[in-house]
């Protein structure tokens, strides 16, 4: 017998707009139907009119969480970041590397496209090691190398078939050739960690580059007769932005700008998060280099970038909360920031990012507050509405 969920009473956010008092109906891991007419009869779940139904979150920039990293080359770690972003809402992840020596991320994308696999992860995000020395943030500088082709496809062979996504920076020798080589091979090209002009980045979006690695952060400042990368992504309609919506990264007023430029059909909120999301304050690891976290805050501890901010210690369901509550957007446009254009971006439009029939139960349930009461995946229950959250351990 088929196993069927029904959610009804609490509002219902649909590609199509918010349904106050909608219902929501799961059979056999999918939806099979999203609308009006919440009805407590028959359901299983008859949820406050002040909670809120929303896809499950899609995060396609993540290093870590839970205390665990991606860049342990370690299953079972990689395992407890999937599981600590479940348990905030986070139904389809992408790892993330950090720079590091082309053998390490090797090994390490070995790993994870053993859990893309499995369906644990949803791909492969190389952040580095082809990025600008003048813009290395978090990035061990030793480390960075220029972005030859044939060392980008050594990491995409590594992947075997798991990479989704790099980030470099165009202006370095090889940059433009290695971003028409992973737009050929079916990888998004990513432009961030960069030192990049306004005219070059140009240059790297014509030649297939289609998303900005946390805007603004890590590359030149918007200026007046120097328009930099950031004014070449948001003008352009082929490209998302990623933006950390952390409080930290931006100021609400920056980050109210580019959504109101990009728009949230071209704005993926992300966490880019290291493993100290979900965990309390402390020393920790972001790759090689040392990590301390203060008030939520991670930053590099020791060596020449010290003092840089290291990550986030973010959550998507906290993205979602200071969407509404702080920077004033719609529930359907945080919606489409969190879960559709993400989606979209890596090709899993058909499955997931939205609340339609046929597509897998990934959903969340939110309270009055938007703290996280209920996660689904895939059908099964992470957290029940009706019980205490499940830690990320």
């Amino acid at each position: 017998m088929v196993e069927r969920t029904v959610l009804a009473g609490a509002r219902v956010v649909l590609p199509t707009g918010v349904v106050e008092g909608g219902r929501v109906t799961v059979e056999g891991g999918r939806i099979v139907a999203a609308a009006g007419d919440g009805r407590a009869a028959a359901a299983e779940f008859v949820l406050p009119a002040d909670h809120t139904v929303v896809p499950g979150f899609v995060d396609v920039h993540c290093h870590g969480g839970g205390g665990a990293s991606f860049s342990s080359a370690d299953h079972d770690e990689a395992l407890t970041v999937v599981r600590t972003h479940r348990a905030h809402g986070t139904t389809t992840l992408v790892a993330s590397t950090v720079t590091g020596d082309l053998d390490d991320l090797g090994r390490q994308a070995s790993v994870l496209a053993d859990l893309t696999e499995q369906g644990e992860l949803a791909g492969i995000h190389f952040e580095g090691p082809f990025i600008s020395p003048h813009r290395c943030g978090a990035h061990q500088p030793e480390l960075l190398r220029e972005p030859h082709p044939a060392d980008v496809r050594k990491l995409l062979d590594a992947a075997r078939g798991a990479a989704r996504m790099m980030t470099l920076a165009p202006e370095l020798p090889g940059g433009l050739d290695s971003v028409r080589l992973l737009a050929e091979s079916g990888v998004i090209a990513a432009v961030g960690h960069t030192d990049s002009s306004y005219e070059a980045t140009r240059e790297a979006v014509d030649a297939g580059a289609t998303v900005a690695t946390h805007l603004f952060n890590a590359m030149p400042s918007l200026l007046h007769r120097e328009p930099g990368p950031v004014t070449a992504l948001l003008e352009d309609e082929r490209v998302t932005v990623e933006l950390i919506n952390d409080g930290t990264h931006l100021h609400p007023a920056v980050l109210q700008l580019a959504f109101a430029r990009a728009g949230a059909d071209r704005v993926a909120f992300i966490t880019d998060a290291m493993g100290a999301a979900g965990m309390s304050d402390g020393p920790y690891r972001l790759g090689p280099m040392a990590v301390e976290v203060r008030d939520g805050v991670a930053r590099i501890s020791e060596g020449p970038t010290a003092g840089s901010i290291a990550g986030s210690t973010l959550t998507l369901d906290t993205a979602f909360r200071r969407a509404v509550t702080v920077d004033g957007l719609s529930l359907p446009d945080a919606v489409r920031a969190l879960s559709a254009t993400p989606a979209r971006l890596l090709g899993l439009a058909d499955r997931v990012g939205s609340l339609e029939p046929g597509k897998d139960a990934d959903l969340v349930v939110l309270d009055g507050a938007y703290e996280v009461v209920g996660v689904m995946r895939r059908g099964a229950w992470l957290v029940r509405p009706d019980s205490p959250r499940m830690s990320g351990d």
